[in-house]
C-alpha cells in the first residue's frame, strides 16, 4: 500500500533577497510519520522546515520558486490563507515563546483567535491539549497561574499544547530541544514518540540519536541541497553517499 504524502516539494528553491538558501529540493512527507531533517549549521533544515508554513514570509525579500504542494495544493499560491495554513501546520520553535499570559490563556489563544467563544469549548480544548501534550496533570490546579512560572521543559511542552489546541494535521519542530536539560529532552522525546500516532511530525535536530530515537525517516541537508534521504535505518545505517556517511560518523558539522 502506498503511504499518503501530506507534504510534497518538488525542485524548491528559496532565496533570502539574493542569496539562495535551497537549490532544487523534492521530498515527500508521509503521513503520521516523523521526518528528521539533519545537517550541519547553515544548511538549509530550517528554512525548509519554515517554507512548509511560510513563516519564512515575515522575512523581508524572502520569496520561493518551484512546487511545494500541501494535499496537493500548493502553499505558495496567491489566494492561499496562510492564517487557514498555519493552523494545520503547526510550529514550534528552539525556545519556547510563550505569551506573557495564563497557561490557561496560552492555549487558549489559538481557538479564540478562530472564533471558540464559549466557555465549555475553550475548557474542553485547553484541557484535551493540555493532556496530549502530556503536561495536564502538572499544570491543572494552576491553569491561572503565569505560563512563564513555568520550568522550561514544561513550557516547552505547553508550547506543543498550543499548538495542538487548533487542530493541526502536521507539527513542525525547530531544533525543539536543544535548549533543554537530558530529562526534559527524555519527556519531549517520549512526547513526540506517541503524537506522530496521530499527527505528521517534521523536526530539525543536531542531535543524530535524537533522530535515530525519534524518526521514521531522515533528510540530509548540506550547503542547501538535500543530498539523501530515506528511511532513517537505512540512512544512518547504509548511507549512500559519502557526505551523509562523513557527517554521520562526526567528521564534519
Amino acid at each position: 500500500m502506498a503511504e499518503q504524502i501530506v507534504l510534497s516539494a518538488r525542485d524548491l528553491d528559496f532565496f533570502y533577497g539574493t542569496v539562495q538558501a535551497l537549490r532544487h529540493i523534492s521530498l515527500d512527507i508521509p503521513v503520521r510519520q516523523a521526518t528528521a531533517l539533519i545537517g550541519p549549521s547553515g544548511c538549509g533544515k530550517s528554512t525548509f522546515l519554515r517554507c512548509l508554513n511560510r513563516m519564512n514570509d515575515l522575512i523581508p525579500g524572502a520569496r520561493a520558486e518551484g512546487s511545494l504542494t500541501f494535499h496537493g495544493e500548493e502553499v505558495y499560491a496567491r489566494r492561499r490563507d496562510v492564517t487557514e495554513l498555519r493552523r494545520r501546520v503547526g510550529m514550534v520553535f528552539q525556545k519556547p515563546n510563550l505569551f506573557p499570559m495564563s497557561i490557561y490563556d496560552n492555549v487558549a489563544y489559538g481557538p479564540r483567535l478562530h472564533g471558540v467563544k464559549s466557555r465549555a469549548a475553550l475548557d474542553g480544548t485547553v484541557e484535551r491539549a493540555l493532556r496530549a501534550a502530556a503536561i495536564w496533570e502538572e499544570v491543572e490546579n494552576r491553569l491561572r497561574r503565569p505560563a512563564l512560572s513555568l520550568s522550561g521543559g514544561q513550557q516547552q511542552r505547553l508550547c506543543i499544547a498550543r499548538a495542538l489546541a487548533v487542530e493541526p494535521e502536521v507539527l513542525l519542530l525547530d531544533e525543539a530541544t536543544s535548549a533543554l536539560d537530558p530529562i526534559s529532552t527524555a519527556r519531549i522525546e517520549a512526547l513526540l514518540t506517541e503524537l506522530k500516532r496521530r499527527y505528521t511530525l517534521v523536526l530539525v535536530t543536531h542531535n543524530m540519536q535524537q533522530a535515530a530515537r525519534i524518526s521514521d525517516r531522515t533528510a540530509f541537508f548540506l550547503n542547501g541541497e538535500l543530498v539523501e534521504q530515506g528511511a532513517t535505518v537505512q540512512v544512518f545505517s547504509m548511507p549512500r553517499d559519502r557526505r551523509t556517511e562523513a557527517y554521520l560518523t562526526g567528521r564534519f558539522g
